[in-house]
């Protein structure tokens, strides 16, 4: 067995994604950066824009590195969230 096990990495997100959690946010993907990656969204109430950018970026740069990036499970204030910013869609499974 040449070849290289890769865990998936777990990120539990804050309840509160403001502009606050932005930076801390980005620390954290970045650290992981290359590995795969489940994000935990169970216990978010609050998604602001600036934190929704930062995990649109990282699923960005998941899909270039070739590696999965799932946001599961998921609160209902976070599904709304991305609803109401209308970027479900970009989180579906299906696009992931």
């Amino acid at each position: 067995m040449g070849g290289i096990l890769r865990m998936t990495q777990i990120l539990e997100l804050d309840p509160v994604l403001d502009m606050n959690a932005a930076a801390p946010l980005k620390s954290a993907l970045l650290e992981r950066r290359g590995q795969p990656i489940e994000i935990d969204a169970s216990k978010v109430q609050r998604l602001g824009g600036l934190c929704l950018q930062v995990l649109l970026a990282a699923r960005r740069s998941w899909a270039e590195d070739g590696q999965p990036l799932h946001v599961k499970p998921r609160s209902e204030a976070f599904t709304d969230a991305l609803r109401l910013f209308g970027t479900d869609a970009q989180f579906s499974e299906a696009n992931l």
